[in-house]
């Protein structure tokens, strides 16, 4: 299992952190949001999900990961 801290712009609101562990879960990994600090830690397996594939599906839900 891998994990890293991506930056992630637009989260607002208890939604936001459903909406945003939501896709990370769907794109098959594990998220957990800091909503003050605008950070989502992500566990993932490298063998079965890329980081670039778990961005774009934070990113179809309309948040900037920066």
């Amino acid at each position: 299992m891998k994990s890293v801290t991506l930056n992630v712009q637009g989260m607002s609101c208890n939604h936001c952190v459903i909406a945003v562990e939501g896709a990370v879960k769907e794109a098959g990994a594990a998220g957990k949001v800091d909503l003050p600090g605008n950070k989502v830690t992500v566990e993932y397996d490298e063998s079965k999900v890329s980081l670039d594939a778990i961005k774009a599906a934070i990113e179809d839900q309309g948040y900037d990961v920066v």
